[in-house]
């Protein structure tokens, strides 16, 4: 049975992920015509008002419509987030099949540097990234990419110290093939199942960074949709406005929930030992 069949006899858990997945994507890619109100656009007679049919999530600072800035947050998460994983993988791979394909010492000290960079928590190292660039789209996607790319190097260079030594590498090698081609041709779309599922997980991971450095004021611009920022915005009206922090928290929950299912799913469907379960 393909992978791809398998995936799609997945359980409730692969079903949700998926939706919640094309729902954010598109809600992302047309929240221009799918919000009420313009971003920017304030109300101030209307200042922290519960829902209401012209504000349906209701508002929130200087009569900010909550809903059009949760659309606008799930753009905001998916540009982050994309280039982030991006970035990130192509690093990653590159270094990581390297270092695999090498050996010696090229792969001990490509290995160290990401020994060396794990041994300081990845936010961490976000937030004084962020500190000293300053607030915006692209520093915080060079943040998290910073240390995000390691996870995908050793991925790597497991995979191809493993697919390596197999027959068609070596008869490729026999052919004449350089190194580059027989990574590149050879041994990295084998290892493209792994990758994927790892670049899965990492999307739910970079959302919830990019949350964490707008809620801190470190991540986008001032005045720019984000749900981190909502979040730290509601914190002061937690008990005359609590709606503010309330639905960007679930929509930062549900989205992270949902691909964190389906990389569990594509997971299941990708390892060879689902094989007759």
């Amino acid at each position: 049975m393909s992978a791809a069949h398998r995936f799609r006899l997945q359980s409730w858990g692969a079903r949700f992920g998926l939706a919640v997945a094309c729902v954010w994507v598109f809600t992302a890619l047309f929240a221009p015509w799918l919000s009420p109100h313009a971003p920017d656009a304030i109300d101030l007679t209307r200042e922290l008002s519960p829902p209401t049919s012209g504000h349906l999530l209701g508002t929130g600072e200087n009569g900010i419509d909550v809903l059009t800035h949760v659309l606008y947050g799930a753009r905001v998460s998916l540009e982050v987030s994309f280039f982030a994983v991006l970035l990130s993988a192509a690093v990653g791979i590159t270094l990581g099949g390297i270092a695999g394909y090498a050996g010696g010492l090229v792969d001990e000290a490509l290995m160290r540097l990401v020994d060396v960079l794990l041994a300081f928590p990845g936010i961490l190292l976000a937030l004084f990234i962020t500190a000293v660039l300053g607030p915006s789209l692209t520093n915080v996607v060079f943040a998290l990419s910073f240390t995000g790319w390691t996870g995908y190097a050793r991925l790597t260079r497991g995979q191809v110290l493993t697919l390596r030594e197999r027959d068609y590498v070596q008869a490729a090698r026999a052919l004449g093939s350089g190194p580059g081609r027989i990574l590149v041709r050879h041994i990295l779309p084998n290892a493209a199942g792994p990758l994927l599922v790892l670049a899965t997980f990492a999307l739910p991971g970079a959302i919830v960074a990019e949350a964490s450095l707008s809620f801190l004021g470190l991540g986008v611009p001032p005045g720019t949709p984000s749900w981190g920022a909502l979040v730290d915005q509601g914190t002061q009206y937690l008990l005359v406005a609590p709606h503010v922090a309330l639905f960007p928290g679930i929509a930062l929950a549900i989205t992270v929930l949902g691909f964190n299912l389906l990389g569990d799913a594509l997971r299941d469907a990708m390892d060879p030992r689902h094989e007759g379960r």
